[in-house]
């Protein structure tokens, strides 16, 4: 499997999502592996969260991930009326500054 199933599987078990995309953006950063990814999740399970609260539970869903595997994760968290305010458009990634433990490989 690869990683970005792998983070597409582990979040869709754990939340109850209305809207989820694992974007693998490795291509635009990375030497060949599988290391930097977008993800946008809307739930209903954010309704009353502060940002804050809604990273820490995408990044307790992906700690063995984030520990071991991906060097850089953009998080988009929003609720249905927050997805549908935005039109379906959440801002780009921004520019690595390098640094990962795979550019000495």
């Amino acid at each position: 499997m690869s990683m970005q199933q792998q983070i597409y599987s582990k979040l869709a078990d754990a939340i109850a999502c209305k809207h989820l995309n694992v974007i693998n953006e490795s291509h635009m950063h990375s030497r060949g592996h599988e290391s930097h990814f977008k993800v946008i999740v809307v739930s209903d399970k954010f309704a009353g969260q502060r940002l804050l609260q809604r990273h820490r539970l995408i990044n307790e869903v992906l700690k063995e991930e984030l520990a071991n595997h991906i060097h850089a994760l953009a998080i988009h968290t929003y609720t249905p009326e927050e997805y549908a305010d935005q039109h379906g458009e959440v801002p780009d990634s921004p520019s690595c500054l390098g640094g990962s433990k795979f550019d000495s490989e």
